[in-house]
């Protein structure tokens, strides 16, 4: 019922940036909290941000300083900012959002994002 696509991963060089987007298919986005997660191969799927429809963020330890979390309600579209990246921020990133009423979780397919010489 809710769909969600992200773009803008790719290949980038340790202390390069990318900006990843995540639009989705309903026009209710402030009803939804969001947030980004990504996995590496072998390991689990962690919570990297999350911004609340109040634009309340959260970040993981490992990204604080480094990845702002945004969104555009009007747009329908949520934003990671990803600078000074490393090469364990590798993996696949996945957008996610939870209706606040319903809870039920939505996810996009996720993009590649690869950081590497």
């Amino acid at each position: 019922q809710v769909q969600l696509v992200e773009s803008g991963g790719g290949l980038v060089q340790p202390g390069g940036s990318l900006r990843l987007s995540c639009a989705a298919s309903v026009s209710i986005f402030s009803l939804y909290a969001m947030g980004w997660y990504r996995q590496a191969p072998g390991k689990q799927r962690e919570l990297v941000a999350a911004i609340t429809g109040g634009r309340t963020t959260n970040y993981a330890d490992s990204v604080l300083g480094r990845f702002t979390i945004s969104r555009d309600n009007a747009k329908n579209t949520m934003y990671l900012q990803m600078n000074s990246l490393k090469p364990e921020d590798t993996a696949v990133y996945y957008c996610n959002a939870v209706h606040n009423v319903n809870y039920r979780h939505y996810w996009g397919q996720g993009t590649q994002v690869t950081v590497s010489s």
